[in-house]
C-alpha cells in the first residue's frame, strides 16, 4: 500500500469536554500498531479516537484509553489487500478470509459517545457512503464535525 491509498488519518479526544481534532500522518493509515501507538500521546476523557479513511474504500475507527484499545473495520474484504485492515482483523480476531463487505471488530465503540452499534453498522453496510461521509456522519453525532470537516474537507 502507498501512502498515497491513505486518504486520511485523524485523532479526536476530549478533554475537559471539549472535543479536540488533529491530523496524523498518512502513513499511519497503513500500519494498525504505529496508528495506536500514535493515539497513546493524546490525553482524553473518554479515550482517544482514530479515525482513517482509506482509497474511499473502507474505514477504521479505533479507540484508545490507555492500554486498552478498541477498533472497527467497516468492510472484512478491506483484509484481502491493506495491512493495516489485515492487522486490525488479527487484533480483534476476526475470522479469516470473510468474503462479505461485513464490518468486523467493535460496533459498540462510540455507544457510550451517542452513537448506537445499529446506526454505525447501517454506516458501514451503505454501499453508496464513502468513508469519509460516514465518518463525517460519526463526527457529527460525537459533536467534533466542524472540527472533523475543517480537516477532512
Amino acid at each position: 500500500m502507498a501512502e498515497d491509498d491513505v486518504d486520511f488519518v485523524i485523532a479526536a479526544y476530549r478533554d475537559d469536554g471539549a472535543w479536540t481534532v488533529v491530523e496524523l500522518p498518512a502513513r499511519l493509515g497503513e500500519d494498525f500498531e504505529a496508528f495506536t501507538g500514535a493515539l497513546a500521546r493524546f490525553p482524553s476523557d473518554v479515550g482517544v479516537l482514530g479515525l482513517a479513511s482509506v482509497n474511499d474504500d473502507f474505514f477504521v475507527i479505533v479507540r484508545r484509553s490507555g492500554d486498552h484499545v478498541r477498533a472497527l473495520l467497516s468492510d472484512a474484504t478491506a483484509a484481502w489487500d491493506w495491512s493495516l485492515a489485515v492487522d486490525l482483523a488479527e487484533a480483534v480476531d476476526a475470522p479469516d478470509g470473510d468474503e462479505e463487505p461485513v464490518p468486523v471488530g467493535d460496533l459498540e465503540i462510540v455507544s457510550d459517545l451517542g452513537l448506537a452499534s445499529v446506526e454505525l453498522g447501517l454506516l458501514c453496510d451503505d454501499d453508496d457512503l464513502f468513508p469519509d461521509e460516514a465518518l463525517a456522519y460519526v463526527a457529527d453525532k460525537l459533536g467534533f464535525g466542524d472540527q472533523f470537516e475543517a480537516i477532512v474537507g
